[in-house]
This record gives C-alpha cells, structure tokens and sequence, in this order.
C-alpha cells in the first residue's frame, strides 16, 4: 500500500514546507494538510517539488471558533462560498487534486439547504480545474454537532447535488465510531469514494492500536482494486518519528 501523510496531526512542530520534507525522509508516498493558507503556497510548491511528494488534499477554512467549517451554515453563503474560492485557488497552484469542504456545526433542514447550495457552486467551480471536491462524515464523538455524521447522509447529499466531481471521504476512524461494518461499506461505497483516511480507533492514535485490524483492511482495498494513497490522519502518541512502526507491516 501506499501511504500519504496528514500534515494536520503530523510534524506539527515544524513548518509545512519542512513537514513535506519529514514526510518524505519517513518514507511515504505523499502528503496531505488542512489549512495551509498562513503559509505561501510557493514555499509549499517548492517543497513539493524537491521532495517529488503530491499534495493530494486540503480543507476549506473552520470560519470562526467554533464552527468548524462553513458550508451548513444558514446565512454564511459568501463566507463559504469564499472559503471554497481560496481553497481551489491554493490546490489549483500545487496541482492538488481534492479539495474537502469543511460542514461546520450545524443542523436542520436550513443547514441541509446551505450545504447542498454550497457544494454545487463548489463542484461547478472546481470542475474546469480538474479538481473532486470531498466531503467527510464526523464523528458525534470528536465533533458534536457536526452537520455531516454518516455516509449515508452524504451519498444523499452527494446524489442531491448530481456533481460528476464530488467524492466521499472515508475515514475508517470516524465511520467505525459511528456506523462500523466498515469492509462491507468499503465495498459498497466505492464508487463515491475520493479518499480513504485511517486512525486507531477509539483513541485516533497509531493506526497499529485499537480495535480495527488495517491489515484485513488494506488487504479489501486492494481486493477492490484501490491503489491512491491512503491517508494517515492520526494523533501520534509522541514525536511523529518514533510512532511510524506501524508502517512497515501494514505497507
């Protein structure tokens, strides 16, 4: 398997352009982040190219404390609308191929109406450049209140807004948390599936600990012929060098 590294949990204590080169160093195949708007996009685009890594994802901006992405909002449109401007601007500028936009808390069918609003001029923006626009169910444990909880709910979402380039996020930590079954939902779901994510579950540490075996799920994922980069968005346990044992049996 191939691997790519959160930059959001990972070598955090270095810069992002200085977090793709430990990634690299590490040994994985490509990167990923959240919000790296504070940092140049140059800056990253020259790291990118030194290392040879992809910059394969990032999200929209949270907005406000508290909110946790924009798009669900009920009365936010040019907020989030501007939100998914920068955000395709900067993934446009690295070549980076997804864009996850970020929900936020909120609930209701005026929360509904925002995201599926929101999502559609997403997906019409990013479509001439090539970019799939993710979207990524959270658990009610780690974010309660998010709009976006199942999968379910965002293959309704996803087939309301009738986008060729909108895509599912899995992440096994957040999908075991709130529904499980989470090879036969693999198999289901893979049609819509942009990007797989992974953690121990329940502690979103080393994906070696917890009650999820990634090797029987790495195994299914290439059964089911998926070959991207799988994303590891985990909480090291302590310096992100010393947490990467995991890599080497699962790969």
């Amino acid at each position: 398997m191939k691997f790519s590294a959160n930059l959001g949990f990972l070598w955090t204590e270095h810069s992002l352009p200085d977090a793709i080169r430990a990634a690299k160093a590490a040994g994985f195949d490509a990167v990923e982040c959240h919000w790296p708007y504070a940092v140049p996009v140059g800056e990253v685009a020259a790291a990118l190219e030194e290392t040879g890594l992809k910059m394969l994802g990032l999200n929209t901006r949270q907005g406000n404390p508290g909110e946790n992405g924009l798009s669900a909002l009920p009365g936010r449109s040019k907020d989030a609308r501007a939100a998914v401007d920068e955000a395709l601007a900067y993934a446009a500028a690295l070549n980076t191929p997804n864009v996850h936009v970020m929900a936020g808390f909120a609930e209701g069918p005026d929360a509904h109406a925002a995201f599926v609003d929101t999502l559609k001029y997403a997906s019409a923006k990013a479509a001439p450049l090539g970019i799939t626009i993710l979207i990524e169910p959270l658990n009610s444990y780690a974010a309660p209140g998010y709009f976006l909880t199942t999968t379910d709910q965002a293959v309704a979402i996803m087939d309301e807004v009738g986008a060729d380039n909108i895509r599912l996020m899995f992440d096994c930590y957040h999908v075991q948390l709130m529904e499980g079954d989470i090879c036969n939902r693999l198999t289901k779901l893979m049609p819509k599936i942009g990007h797989v994510q992974f953690a121990g579950v329940p502690s979103r540490g080393e994906p070696d600990q917890g009650e999820l075996n990634y090797s029987f799920i790495f195994d299914h994922l290439k059964s089911l012929s998926y070959a991207q980069p799988l994303g590891a968005e985990y909480k090291p346990s302590g310096p992100t060098d010393a947490s990467l044992d995991w890599m080497a049996s699962l790969r």
